[in-house]
C-alpha cells in the first residue's frame, strides 16, 4: 500500500527557503506571489494491505523520523 506524507513548517516557524522561492519568483515578474512556504513530500509504500495498519505505521515514522515535531506538522494522505 502507498501512502503520502506532506510535512510543513509550523505557523510562526521562520521559512527562509520559501522567502527566497518567493523574492525570486517577484523577481521573475511574479509579482502576485505574496508568500511561500515550501516542505516536504514522501510517497512511501509499505508492505501492509489494511490501510489503518499502514497509516498508523507510517505517522510511528512521522513521529521517529520524517518530521521534526518542533517545528514542523505532518498530513497522511
Amino acid at each position: 500500500m502507498k501512502v503520502n506524507v506532506i510535512v510543513t513548517l509550523k505557523e510562526g516557524v521562520l521559512d527562509p527557503q520559501g522567502k527566497a522561492i518567493q523574492q525570486t519568483l517577484n523577481g521573475m515578474s511574479f509579482s502576485e506571489v505574496k508568500e511561500v512556504r515550501q516542505g516536504k513530500y514522501f510517497d512511501i509504500e509499505v508492505n501492509i494491505e489494511d490501510e489503518k495498519k499502514a497509516k498508523a505505521k507510517v505517522e510511528e515514522m512521522c513521529k521517529k523520523l520524517l518530521a521534526n515535531l518542533v517545528i514542523e506538522d505532518y498530513k497522511i494522505l
